[in-house]
Order: C-alpha cells, then sequence, then structure tokens
C-alpha cells in the first residue's frame, strides 16, 4: 500500500513542500508561469511517476523470469492533443491529454523477451491508474475550517 503524500505551501510563492514517508521534496511552477522552479512541476512529477512505476514494473517481471535486463530508461513527454487525434479516448471535441513513453531495454534479451517487457511496462499500476477514469474524493478538513470561520 501506497503511503499517504503531504503537500504543504510555504513561503515562497507556489513552491510546495512535499513529503512522503521520510522523504522531503519540492515541488514549484515554472518561471514563466510566476513560479521559481524549485522543482518538478505538478504535470513533471506525475510524468516521472508513471515512468518509474512502468521501469520498477519491468524490473520486477524480469527478475521473477530470471531474464537478463540491465537497466530501462524511459522518457516520458505530456501534450494535450485535439480529442479527433485521439479516437481511443471516446472524447470527440476538444482536447485530451496525452502521455508519450519511450521505452528502452538493455540486456542480453530475445525479441519476444523485449516485447513481453514492454507489454509489461505498459501494464504498470500507475498506467493503469490513470487510464482507468480515477474518481478523486476531496474534502475540506475541520482544521481549515476553523481558521476560515477564526479569520
Amino acid at each position: 500500500m501506497a503511503r499517504n503524500v503531504s503537500v504543504s505551501s510555504g513561503p515562497l510563492k507556489y513552491a510546495q513542500a512535499v513529503s512522503v514517508g521520510s522523504h522531503v521534496f519540492q515541488a514549484d511552477e515554472p518561471v514563466d508561469v510566476g513560479g521559481g522552479d524549485t522543482g518538478p512541476d505538478p504535470h513533471e512529477l506525475l510524468m516521472a511517476s508513471l515512468g518509474a512505476c512502468a521501469s520498477i514494473t519491468a524490473q520486477m517481471y524480469a527478475k521473477r523470469k530470471q531474464w537478463n535486463l540491465q537497466s530501462v530508461h524511459i522518457d516520458v513527454a505530456y501534450e494535450q492533443v485535439l480529442a479527433a487525434d485521439n479516437a481511443a479516448s471516446g472524447v470527440t471535441i476538444g482536447m485530451v491529454d496525452q502521455f508519450e513513453m519511450q521505452i528502452s531495454l538493455a540486456g542480453d534479451l530475445s525479441e519476444e523477451q523485449r516485447n513481453r517487457l514492454f507489454e509489461i511496462a505498459n501494464r504498470c499500476p500507475i498506467h493503469r491508474m490513470l487510464t482507468s477514469g480515477v474518481k478523486i474524493q476531496s474534502r475540506l478538513s475541520a482544521e481549515a475550517a476553523q481558521a476560515e470561520k477564526s479569520s
């Protein structure tokens, strides 16, 4: 099960302190949109999650199969494209979000093994989550509501 993530704003305009277990890092917006570029922006963090998950999933599978996978390199890009260019989205007008992954597998692997690892990488938990129609439930905490009442 994934650990909870905590995000807090700080003194810098859009910089956010992100805590995941014992790991702490910053997220921010690029300078061209008013941020300080002190960390990856939210889209970049999501792309990193997708790439890391696909890579780890391929590595775990190769290890379990005892295949000679030496390394995985994944480049992830994001853009919004016209819905007409992406018929699989089910949207007929407007824009849809699209990730593009370039997956490189290094090691002494047969073509069949390479194809299977590619298939497995594209079934990682984050990939499945992003393509499943995610639901997000948000609520205002009592602490935040109390702070608003005292203002």
